[in-house]
């Protein structure tokens, strides 16, 4: 009887102490959320009060090291609370490389972030609408990020960025992968980098959890911690065929991407 008593006594204790992290990660999941808010808030308004003020050679900088000492604040929280294990050391062997053209896979919301977090002259391209957004705006204008909803424009910028020394942070797929491991690629990032006669690096993203995939709400919890694993890969140069660089550089990464047999989905 006493066996069953303390077998009775240990499941109850397992089970609270389920309970217990499940609370703690729920309450973890929800500060690192607030503190990316407050922090963006933090550094968009006063960034986009200096913006007209700074020339951009100034200006942009500041702005591009601001969002990534932002950034990595965050991931430190987020690490801190046990919400995320990522390893992204591998990326600082690009931190000194200028003009190069950083091509990814985009599994979820959080690639830019991580991979920002590392590098601290990088333009990305972004949205329209995040221009005007009161969290994301300010930060995005003063760094010189490309707007995504004029093309002859956003491809003549990326090409200055680049010559001038900068990264260009890619996702070639355009939006999160829709059917994994990669969507298809569009033709425009193989014309910036031809453009600018930029090689291209790609690096490749792997993430254990769905959130901030494709579809995934913003404040919906996922099962935590959040693990992401990065490598780095080939560097290529485009050629005078975008085309067949685009399809060459897709078939690349499947290939790297594909679980690999008897290892499980990854």
């Amino acid at each position: 009887m006493a066996e069953i008593g303390a077998g009775v006594d240990c499941s109850e204790a397992t089970s609270l102490r389920g309970r217990l992290a499940e609370l703690y990660y729920r309450f973890a999941f929800y500060l690192c959320l607030a503190v990316f808010g407050i922090s963006c808030l933090i550094w968009s308004l006063p960034a986009g009060l200096v913006f007209p003020l700074l020339p951009r050679r100034i200006g942009q900088p500041i702005g591009q090291w601001g969002i990534m000492m932002g950034f990595r604040w965050f991931l430190w929280v987020m690490r801190a609370t046990g919400v995320l294990r990522a390893d992204l050391t591998v990326l600082d062997a690009l931190r000194q490389d200028r003009g190069i053209v950083i091509a990814c896979n985009h599994p979820t919301m959080l690639d830019a972030v991580l991979v920002v977090s590392r590098l601290p002259r990088v333009v990305c391209i972004t949205k329209a609408a995040l221009w005007n957004n009161l969290f994301l705006g300010g930060g995005i204008r003063l760094a010189g990020y490309l707007r995504n909803d004029a093309p002859v424009p956003m491809i003549r910028r990326a090409g200055e960025a680049i010559r001038e020394g900068q990264q260009l942070l890619i996702f070639p797929e355009g939006s999160r992968t829709e059917r994994p491991p990669i969507s298809n690629f569009h033709r425009s990032f193989a014309v910036m980098a031809r453009a600018a006669g930029a090689p291209v690096q790609t690096v490749f993203i792997e993430a254990d959890s769905p959130y901030l995939r494709k579809g995934w709400p913003l404040f919906r919890e996922p099962k935590l911690p959040l693990v992401f694993r990065f490598r780095l890969g080939q560097r290529f140069d485009v050629g005078r065929d975008t085309a067949a660089f685009v399809t060459q550089l897709e078939e690349y990464f499947r290939s790297e991407l594909r679980p690999r047999s008897g290892l499980g989905t990854r």
